[in-house]
Protein backbone atom coordinates (compact mmCIF):
# COMPACT_ATOMS: atom_id res chain seq x y z
CA UNK A 1 0.00 0.00 0.00
CA UNK A 2 1.19 3.52 -0.81
CA UNK A 3 0.39 7.04 -0.21
CA UNK A 4 -0.52 8.43 -3.21
CA UNK A 5 -1.51 12.50 -2.40
CA UNK A 6 -3.32 14.55 0.26
CA UNK A 7 -6.23 16.81 0.19
CA UNK A 8 -7.18 19.87 2.30
CA UNK A 9 -10.85 20.92 3.32
CA UNK A 10 -11.35 24.17 5.00
CA UNK A 11 -14.54 24.40 6.43
CA UNK A 12 -15.75 28.12 7.69
CA UNK A 13 -16.35 27.92 11.72
CA UNK A 14 -16.55 31.81 12.45
CA UNK A 15 -13.94 31.61 14.81
CA UNK A 16 -11.60 29.58 13.01
CA UNK A 17 -11.11 27.72 9.98
CA UNK A 18 -11.39 23.99 10.52
CA UNK A 19 -8.57 22.10 8.56
CA UNK A 20 -9.35 18.50 7.00
CA UNK A 21 -6.61 16.73 5.97
CA UNK A 22 -7.23 13.47 3.59
CA UNK A 23 -4.27 11.08 2.80
CA UNK A 24 -5.14 9.44 0.07
CA UNK A 25 -3.60 5.52 -1.09
CA UNK A 26 -3.64 3.50 -4.20
CA UNK A 27 -6.22 1.25 -2.39
CA UNK A 28 -9.66 2.35 -3.90
CA UNK A 29 -11.60 3.62 -1.50
CA UNK A 30 -9.03 3.33 0.97
CA UNK A 31 -8.10 6.76 2.93
CA UNK A 32 -7.87 8.73 6.55
CA UNK A 33 -8.96 12.08 7.74
CA UNK A 34 -7.18 14.20 10.34
CA UNK A 35 -7.70 18.23 11.67
CA UNK A 36 -5.24 20.86 11.66
CA UNK A 37 -7.45 23.61 12.48
CA UNK A 38 -4.71 26.33 14.48
CA UNK A 39 -7.40 29.13 15.06
CA UNK A 40 -6.08 32.55 12.68
CA UNK A 41 -2.92 30.30 11.14
CA UNK A 42 -5.05 28.94 7.93
CA UNK A 43 -3.09 29.94 5.26
CA UNK A 44 0.40 29.04 7.24
CA UNK A 45 -1.09 25.29 7.33
CA UNK A 46 -2.54 24.47 4.32
CA UNK A 47 1.12 25.82 2.76
CA UNK A 48 2.94 23.91 5.12
CA UNK A 49 1.16 20.80 4.42
CA UNK A 50 1.64 21.69 0.85
CA UNK A 51 5.50 21.64 1.37
CA UNK A 52 5.16 18.17 3.22
CA UNK A 53 3.19 16.22 1.02
CA UNK A 54 6.41 15.26 -1.22
CA UNK A 55 8.05 13.24 2.08
CA UNK A 56 4.85 11.41 1.56
CA UNK A 57 4.55 9.85 -1.49
CA UNK A 58 5.01 6.43 -2.36
CA UNK A 59 5.12 6.06 1.72
CA UNK A 60 3.35 3.17 3.88
CA UNK A 61 0.47 5.02 5.33
CA UNK A 62 0.73 1.59 7.84
CA UNK A 63 4.15 2.61 8.71
CA UNK A 64 3.01 5.14 11.08
CA UNK A 65 6.56 5.68 13.10
CA UNK A 66 8.30 5.50 10.19
CA UNK A 67 6.51 8.47 8.22
CA UNK A 68 6.24 10.16 11.61
CA UNK A 69 9.92 10.43 11.94
CA UNK A 70 10.53 11.39 8.26
CA UNK A 71 7.56 14.09 8.68
CA UNK A 72 9.65 15.66 12.13
CA UNK A 73 13.42 14.29 11.03
CA UNK A 74 13.92 15.54 7.98
CA UNK A 75 11.80 19.19 8.30
CA UNK A 76 15.31 19.72 10.55
CA UNK A 77 14.06 23.29 11.58
CA UNK A 78 11.80 22.65 14.93
CA UNK A 79 8.19 22.50 13.19
CA UNK A 80 6.30 24.92 15.88
CA UNK A 81 2.51 24.90 16.56
CA UNK A 82 2.06 25.40 12.84
CA UNK A 83 4.31 23.04 11.56
CA UNK A 84 3.20 20.42 14.32
CA UNK A 85 -0.69 21.41 13.35
CA UNK A 86 0.43 19.96 9.89
CA UNK A 87 2.28 16.56 11.22
CA UNK A 88 -0.63 15.88 13.26
CA UNK A 89 -3.29 15.73 11.27
CA UNK A 90 -1.59 13.58 8.73
CA UNK A 91 -0.66 11.20 11.44
CA UNK A 92 -3.94 11.15 12.47
CA UNK A 93 -4.77 10.23 9.14
CA UNK A 94 -2.79 7.16 9.16
CA UNK A 95 -4.03 6.09 11.89
CA UNK A 96 -7.34 5.72 10.26
CA UNK A 97 -6.16 4.13 7.52
CA UNK A 98 -4.57 1.21 9.44
CA UNK A 99 -7.65 1.40 11.26
CA UNK A 100 -9.85 0.76 8.10
CA UNK A 101 -7.00 -1.37 6.68
CA UNK A 102 -7.91 -3.84 9.28
CA UNK A 103 -11.50 -3.28 10.03
CA UNK A 104 -10.87 -2.63 13.57
CA UNK A 105 -11.70 0.88 15.48
CA UNK A 106 -8.86 3.20 16.28
CA UNK A 107 -8.80 2.60 20.25
CA UNK A 108 -8.04 -0.68 19.35
CA UNK A 109 -4.97 0.54 18.18
CA UNK A 110 -3.68 1.99 21.03
CA UNK A 111 -3.98 -0.89 22.93
CA UNK A 112 -7.25 -1.57 23.90
CA UNK A 113 -10.30 -0.14 25.64
CA UNK A 114 -8.90 0.69 29.16
CA UNK A 115 -13.14 2.34 29.79
CA UNK A 116 -16.43 2.32 28.56
CA UNK A 117 -17.12 5.73 27.81
CA UNK A 118 -15.74 8.94 28.05
CA UNK A 119 -16.50 12.17 29.75
CA UNK A 120 -17.33 15.10 28.38
CA UNK A 121 -17.18 18.85 29.30
CA UNK A 122 -18.81 21.58 26.88
CA UNK A 123 -18.74 25.30 27.39
CA UNK A 124 -21.10 27.83 27.93
CA UNK A 125 -24.27 27.62 25.80
CA UNK A 126 -22.41 24.94 23.95
CA UNK A 127 -19.77 27.88 22.65
CA UNK A 128 -22.27 28.19 20.45
CA UNK A 129 -21.60 31.65 18.47
CA UNK A 130 -23.42 34.52 19.53
CA UNK A 131 -25.01 32.88 22.28
CA UNK A 132 -22.45 34.33 24.74
CA UNK A 133 -23.20 36.09 27.81
CA UNK A 134 -21.21 38.08 29.72
CA UNK A 135 -19.91 37.71 32.96
CA UNK A 136 -21.01 41.48 34.54
CA UNK A 137 -24.58 39.93 34.66
CA UNK A 138 -24.40 37.14 37.12
CA UNK A 139 -27.75 36.00 36.98
CA UNK A 140 -28.15 35.95 33.06
CA UNK A 141 -24.78 33.87 33.08
CA UNK A 142 -25.75 31.62 36.08
CA UNK A 143 -29.15 30.78 33.69
CA UNK A 144 -26.64 30.15 30.93
CA UNK A 145 -25.04 27.67 32.77
CA UNK A 146 -28.04 25.93 33.89
CA UNK A 147 -29.08 25.66 30.54
CA UNK A 148 -26.07 24.10 29.47
CA UNK A 149 -26.36 21.78 32.04
CA UNK A 150 -29.81 20.83 31.31
CA UNK A 151 -28.60 19.73 28.14
CA UNK A 152 -27.05 16.72 29.21
CA UNK A 153 -23.80 17.89 30.58
CA UNK A 154 -21.90 16.81 34.26
CA UNK A 155 -19.09 19.21 33.76
CA UNK A 156 -18.96 22.67 32.09
CA UNK A 157 -15.57 24.89 31.65
CA UNK A 158 -16.35 28.98 32.50
CA UNK A 159 -14.50 32.03 31.88
CA UNK A 160 -14.45 34.23 35.30
CA UNK A 161 -11.04 36.00 35.05
CA UNK A 162 -11.16 39.28 33.30
CA UNK A 163 -8.43 40.45 31.07
CA UNK A 164 -5.51 41.60 33.41
CA UNK A 165 -1.56 41.98 33.48
CA UNK A 166 0.57 42.25 36.87
CA UNK A 167 -2.70 44.12 38.71
CA UNK A 168 -5.56 41.63 40.51
CA UNK A 169 -8.17 45.10 40.84
CA UNK A 170 -10.33 44.44 44.23
CA UNK A 171 -13.29 45.06 42.72
CA UNK A 172 -12.59 42.10 39.89
CA UNK A 173 -11.49 40.13 42.70
CA UNK A 174 -14.54 40.40 44.34
CA UNK A 175 -16.78 40.27 41.47
CA UNK A 176 -15.23 36.84 40.18
CA UNK A 177 -16.09 35.47 43.69
CA UNK A 178 -19.60 36.57 43.90
CA UNK A 179 -19.71 34.71 40.56
CA UNK A 180 -18.12 31.99 41.01
CA UNK A 181 -20.21 31.39 44.32
CA UNK A 182 -23.77 32.28 42.29
CA UNK A 183 -22.10 29.38 39.44
CA UNK A 184 -22.00 26.80 42.04
CA UNK A 185 -24.56 27.41 44.32
CA UNK A 186 -26.83 27.16 40.95
CA UNK A 187 -25.95 23.93 39.51
CA UNK A 188 -24.90 22.35 42.93
CA UNK A 189 -22.14 19.87 43.86
CA UNK A 190 -22.69 17.29 41.50
CA UNK A 191 -21.48 19.05 38.22
CA UNK A 192 -17.80 19.79 37.90
CA UNK A 193 -16.81 22.95 37.02
CA UNK A 194 -14.00 24.04 35.29
CA UNK A 195 -12.10 27.93 34.72
CA UNK A 196 -10.19 28.92 31.79
CA UNK A 197 -7.68 31.49 32.99
CA UNK A 198 -6.20 31.83 28.79
CA UNK A 199 -2.72 32.81 30.73
CA UNK A 200 -4.36 36.31 31.27
CA UNK A 201 -2.39 36.97 34.82
CA UNK A 202 1.12 37.86 33.67
CA UNK A 203 2.72 36.49 37.18
CA UNK A 204 2.25 33.95 39.70
CA UNK A 205 1.21 36.89 42.00
CA UNK A 206 -1.80 37.75 39.91
CA UNK A 207 -2.66 34.20 39.35
CA UNK A 208 -3.06 33.41 42.74
CA UNK A 209 -5.21 36.02 43.74
CA UNK A 210 -8.12 34.82 41.46
CA UNK A 211 -7.66 31.40 42.21
CA UNK A 212 -7.82 31.71 45.99
CA UNK A 213 -11.38 33.64 45.22
CA UNK A 214 -12.32 30.93 42.86
CA UNK A 215 -10.76 27.67 44.92
CA UNK A 216 -13.92 27.45 47.61
CA UNK A 217 -16.69 26.52 44.69
CA UNK A 218 -14.09 23.28 44.40
CA UNK A 219 -13.30 23.32 40.41
CA UNK A 220 -12.61 20.17 39.04
CA UNK A 221 -9.37 22.45 37.82
CA UNK A 222 -8.12 25.85 36.98
CA UNK A 223 -6.56 26.30 33.42
CA UNK A 224 -3.90 27.81 32.10
CA UNK A 225 -3.37 30.45 35.06
CA UNK A 226 -0.17 31.72 33.91
CA UNK A 227 1.38 31.61 30.12
CA UNK A 228 2.49 28.70 29.19
CA UNK A 229 6.25 27.70 28.94
CA UNK A 230 8.01 27.99 32.61
CA UNK A 231 7.17 24.88 33.98
CA UNK A 232 9.28 26.01 37.18
CA UNK A 233 6.59 28.77 38.14
CA UNK A 234 3.72 26.70 37.53
CA UNK A 235 4.99 24.13 39.70
CA UNK A 236 5.64 26.69 42.14
CA UNK A 237 2.16 28.27 41.65
CA UNK A 238 -0.12 25.24 42.29
CA UNK A 239 1.96 24.85 45.65
CA UNK A 240 0.95 28.10 46.63
CA UNK A 241 -2.86 27.29 45.87
CA UNK A 242 -5.77 24.74 46.86
CA UNK A 243 -7.08 24.10 43.87
CA UNK A 244 -5.96 21.50 41.26
CA UNK A 245 -4.28 23.39 37.91
CA UNK A 246 -3.85 22.27 34.65
CA UNK A 247 -2.10 23.36 31.04
CA UNK A 248 -0.89 22.12 28.04
CA UNK A 249 -2.84 23.54 24.83
CA UNK A 250 0.43 25.74 24.16
CA UNK A 251 2.71 22.60 24.72
CA UNK A 252 3.54 20.63 21.63
CA UNK A 253 6.69 18.07 22.62
CA UNK A 254 7.02 15.49 25.18
CA UNK A 255 10.06 17.09 25.98
CA UNK A 256 7.75 20.04 27.26
CA UNK A 257 5.59 17.72 29.34
CA UNK A 258 8.28 16.32 30.68
CA UNK A 259 9.75 19.94 32.41
CA UNK A 260 6.15 19.94 33.55
CA UNK A 261 6.32 16.20 35.17
CA UNK A 262 9.92 17.00 36.27
CA UNK A 263 8.76 19.96 38.35
CA UNK A 264 5.33 18.47 39.21
CA UNK A 265 4.14 21.83 37.67
CA UNK A 266 0.60 20.44 37.71
CA UNK A 267 -2.54 17.62 38.13
CA UNK A 268 -3.86 17.58 34.82
CA UNK A 269 -1.98 18.15 31.02
CA UNK A 270 -4.12 18.87 28.34
CA UNK A 271 -2.29 18.24 24.90
CA UNK A 272 -4.06 19.21 21.64
CA UNK A 273 -4.03 16.14 19.46
CA UNK A 274 -4.01 18.28 16.65
CA UNK A 275 -0.65 20.53 17.47
CA UNK A 276 1.00 17.78 19.62
CA UNK A 277 2.17 14.88 17.07
CA UNK A 278 -1.46 13.80 16.78
CA UNK A 279 -1.74 10.08 18.23
CA UNK A 280 1.75 9.45 18.15
CA UNK A 281 2.93 12.28 19.74
CA UNK A 282 -0.09 12.12 22.18
CA UNK A 283 0.98 8.47 23.17
CA UNK A 284 4.26 9.71 24.17
CA UNK A 285 2.77 12.59 26.12
CA UNK A 286 0.02 10.63 28.41
CA UNK A 287 3.01 8.10 29.33
CA UNK A 288 5.45 10.94 30.61
CA UNK A 289 2.17 12.07 32.11
CA UNK A 290 0.77 8.78 33.98
CA UNK A 291 4.68 8.59 35.30
CA UNK A 292 4.54 12.44 36.66
CA UNK A 293 1.32 11.11 38.44
CA UNK A 294 -0.55 13.92 36.18
CA UNK A 295 -3.66 13.62 34.54
CA UNK A 296 -5.04 13.66 30.71
CA UNK A 297 -7.46 16.33 29.77
CA UNK A 298 -7.46 16.81 25.75
CA UNK A 299 -7.64 19.92 24.38
CA UNK A 300 -10.40 20.21 21.54
CA UNK A 301 -12.29 23.02 20.91
CA UNK A 302 -12.70 21.91 17.70
CA UNK A 303 -14.13 20.26 14.68
CA UNK A 304 -15.70 16.73 14.74
CA UNK A 305 -12.50 15.26 13.13
CA UNK A 306 -10.63 16.38 16.07
CA UNK A 307 -12.94 14.98 18.11
CA UNK A 308 -13.35 11.94 16.63
CA UNK A 309 -9.55 11.38 17.10
CA UNK A 310 -9.67 12.66 20.73
CA UNK A 311 -12.91 9.87 21.42
CA UNK A 312 -10.43 7.28 20.32
CA UNK A 313 -7.41 8.44 22.29
CA UNK A 314 -9.58 8.99 25.46
CA UNK A 315 -11.30 5.07 25.24
CA UNK A 316 -7.33 3.82 25.64
CA UNK A 317 -5.83 5.80 28.10
CA UNK A 318 -5.51 5.25 31.62
CA UNK A 319 -4.95 8.48 32.99
CA UNK A 320 -7.26 10.24 30.93
CA UNK A 321 -9.55 12.51 33.18
CA UNK A 322 -12.34 14.71 30.91
CA UNK A 323 -12.33 15.67 27.21
CA UNK A 324 -12.94 18.92 26.29
CA UNK A 325 -15.91 18.98 23.40
CA UNK A 326 -17.39 21.82 21.20
CA UNK A 327 -20.15 20.28 18.71
CA UNK A 328 -22.35 23.03 19.33
CA UNK A 329 -20.05 25.70 17.88
CA UNK A 330 -21.87 26.11 14.71
CA UNK A 331 -25.49 25.30 14.25
CA UNK A 332 -24.81 22.66 10.96
CA UNK A 333 -22.11 20.91 13.14
CA UNK A 334 -23.56 18.04 12.12
CA UNK A 335 -24.84 18.47 8.64
CA UNK A 336 -21.45 17.59 7.08
CA UNK A 337 -20.18 14.95 9.08
CA UNK A 338 -21.00 11.33 10.23
CA UNK A 339 -19.61 10.84 13.25
CA UNK A 340 -19.39 9.19 16.77
CA UNK A 341 -19.81 11.85 18.77
CA UNK A 342 -22.93 11.42 20.38
CA UNK A 343 -23.43 13.04 24.06
CA UNK A 344 -25.17 10.11 26.56
CA UNK A 345 -25.23 11.27 30.05
CA UNK A 346 -22.54 13.73 29.79
CA UNK A 347 -20.09 11.20 28.34
CA UNK A 348 -19.52 10.37 24.34
CA UNK A 349 -20.09 6.24 23.93
CA UNK A 350 -17.62 3.74 22.38
CA UNK A 351 -17.64 3.89 18.83
CA UNK A 352 -17.60 0.25 17.66
CA UNK A 353 -16.73 0.86 13.51
CA UNK A 354 -13.35 0.76 11.59
CA UNK A 355 -11.06 3.59 11.56
CA UNK A 356 -12.91 6.77 13.39
CA UNK A 357 -15.90 6.09 12.83
CA UNK A 358 -15.72 9.69 10.14
CA UNK A 359 -16.67 10.79 7.07
CA UNK A 360 -16.98 13.74 5.76
CA UNK A 361 -19.64 14.83 2.91
CA UNK A 362 -17.61 17.00 0.83
CA UNK A 363 -20.13 18.85 -1.20
CA UNK A 364 -21.80 19.84 1.92
CA UNK A 365 -18.04 21.07 3.79
CA UNK A 366 -17.93 23.22 0.42
CA UNK A 367 -21.05 25.06 1.24
CA UNK A 368 -18.81 26.46 3.95
CA UNK A 369 -15.44 27.71 2.25
CA UNK A 370 -12.81 29.30 3.94
CA UNK A 371 -13.59 33.14 5.07
CA UNK A 372 -11.01 35.25 7.57
CA UNK A 373 -12.45 34.15 10.89
CA UNK A 374 -13.71 36.71 13.10
CA UNK A 375 -10.95 37.37 15.94
CA UNK A 376 -12.21 37.74 19.26
CA UNK A 377 -8.50 38.21 20.90
CA UNK A 378 -8.39 41.27 19.20
CA UNK A 379 -11.08 42.77 22.24
CA UNK A 380 -7.98 41.89 24.64
CA UNK A 381 -7.37 45.70 25.75
CA UNK A 382 -7.19 46.60 29.08
CA UNK A 383 -8.58 49.83 30.42
CA UNK A 384 -5.40 52.31 29.29
CA UNK A 385 -4.92 50.61 25.99
CA UNK A 386 -2.29 48.13 26.61
CA UNK A 387 -2.52 44.74 24.78
CA UNK A 388 -3.89 41.83 27.05
CA UNK A 389 -3.31 38.15 26.82
CA UNK A 390 -6.40 36.97 25.32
Amino acid sequence: MKITGIRTIVVNAIHRNWIFVKVETDQPGLHGWGEATLEWKTRAVLGTLEDLEPFLLGEDPRRIEHVFAKLTKVSFWPLGAIGLSAVSAIDQALWDIKAKDLGVPVWQLLGGRVRDRVRVYTHLRRARIGAQVATDDIPAFCDAVEETVAMGYSAVKLGFVPYCAHEAPLPDLLHVEKLAVAVRERVGPDIAIMTDFHGRPASPDVAKAFIDVIAPIRPLFVEEPIQPGDARAMAQLARRVDCPIATGERLFTPGEFAELARHGGVAHVQPDLSHCGGLTGGRRIAAIAEAGHMGIAPHNPMGPVAGAVALHFDVATPNFVIQEEAVGLVPWFDEIFTHPLALEDGCWAVPEGPGYGLEIDEAAAARHPFEPEIVPALDAVLPDGTIANW
